[in-house]
């Protein structure tokens, strides 16, 4: 008979925003609009960017040490590291490697996962799937991004939204009952032109004319990604319930992407999720690209706003366009 794979679920969590505070006087100035309109438009009052000196990797590395210690596991307990990101260090080599490194997480292999905003959904399925089959091992799943580095600071679709963070979960074994209780992982590639930083990749390489027209940019086409949102994550949504037997009622938390205030108001009123707690980060952080689930969810979990045995559904929705799920019943 074939052993029953061990439930899987969060430990430990853990975040890191960096110290510099900028305020919509700031990027206002800069975007051609006023902070008024910035908080009428998304709900965002602040947010924080990186110091010149720190990536991906030194944010990344924090939100990981302090999950760490969050779940009492030591670096060198880890057989997985997996960073999720859009905004790595370099090309190559993998963020999750630089990470690894100034953890000191020798043993665990290590490894990037792109999918945008729903990135850190993704890397938490991924390494889910990993531990199912390995009892006692343990992950470190990360997500982390730097988007003030990739900001056209005059366009006011983008630069007014985003910012940078990192936040982090130790997966492991949980008690029966307990742990993610499904996961649903979704692409629409033939959208995948609604968010995008063109230049920069083989497709096209960096070069002084990319540069010049500003093909390294952040773009977004913002009313078409608010379309996209409200017409696919509801029903990505109801299949992820339906599939584990779960009545949206029973949900005790909905811990989503950090897009946009008013966008945000609009997805959980379709949901029908009006009856759980929504963790929301999103006025004092911004848009902290695939950091935004996992900041959320370690803010909750300091503060004690999630007891043992509630019901989690998380959300990630972003650039591919990716939609990525998930149902868990915390584990305390």
């Amino acid at each position: 008979m074939a052993a029953t794979p061990q439930p899987v679920g969060i430990l430990g969590t853990g975040s890191c925003l960096p110290a510099r505070e900028v305020p919509n006087a700031e990027v206002a100035a800069l975007a051609g609009v006023t902070p008024e309109w910035i908080e009428k438009k998304t709900q965002i009052r602040t947010r924080r960017y990186a110091a010149p000196e720190q990536a991906t990797s030194d944010l990344a590395a924090e939100a990981g040490r302090n999950a760490l210690e969050d779940a009492g596991v030591d670096a060198a307990q880890l057989d997985y590291l997996l960073v999720a990101t859009s905004t790595p260090d370099s090309p190559q080599p993998p963020t999750a490697a630089l990470v690894q490194d100034l953890l000191g997480a020798r043993g665990a292999a290590c490894f990037d996962l792109n999918a945008v905003c729903s990135g850190f959904v993704y890397a938490l399925a991924v390494a889910r799937g990993l531990l199912a089959a390995h009892p006692g091992a343990r992950a470190l799943v990360i997500g982390a991004d730097v988007y003030s580095r990739i900001l056209d600071v005059g366009d006011r679709r983008t630069a007014v939204l985003f910012a940078d963070g990192a936040g982090a979960a130790v997966v492991g074994g949980v008690p029966d009952g307990r742990g993610v209780l499904g996961v649903g992982l979704h692409t629409r590639g033939d959208a995948h032109q609604l968010i995008r930083v063109p230049a920069g990749g083989s497709r096209l390489p960096a070069s002084s004319a990319t540069v010049a027209a500003g093909q390294h940019w952040f773009a977004m086409d913002g009313h078409a990604v608010s379309d996209f949102v409200l017409d696919e994550v509801p029903p990505a949504i109801d299949a992820l319930l339906t599939g584990a037997g779960v009545e949206r009622a029973l949900v005790d938390h909905f811990v989503p992407h950090q897009p946009n205030g008013n966008l945000l108001d609009d997805l959980v009123a379709k949901s029908g999720l009006d009856g759980a707690r929504t963790h929301r980060t999103l006025e004092r952080y911004g848009n902290v690209g695939s950091a935004c689930i996992p900041v959320a969810l370690d803010e909750a979990s300091r503060a004690g706003r999630i007891a043992d045995g509630d019901l989690v559904l998380l959300a990630g929705f972003g650039g591919g366009m990716a939609i990525g799920t998930c149902l868990l019943r915390w584990s305390a």
